[in-house]
């Protein structure tokens, strides 16, 4: 049992003794103003980016699956 109480000092010192690094938080205005059409510009590109192939593949799902040469 000391053993135990041993390394458990051992591991309390260990997390005693760390350090946090501070954030770097700016709270400074943008230096740069987005428009509300760059907004739209932007979110739309993304949309089209991230869930375009996605929704291409999950709409051509069942051509997938009866694909020639597929192993059934």
């Amino acid at each position: 049992m000391s053993a135990l109480n041993r390394s458990f000092n051992l591991l309390r010192g260990a997390m005693r003794h760390q350090t946090i690094p501070k954030a770097n938080i700016s709270t400074k205005p943008p230096k740069h103003v987005l428009s509300a059409g760059e907004q739209v510009f932007v979110m739309a590109t993304m949309f089209v980016t991230i869930l375009g192939p996605s929704g291409w593949v999950l709409s051509h799902l069942e051509d997938y699956k009866k694909r020639p040469g597929a192993d059934e």
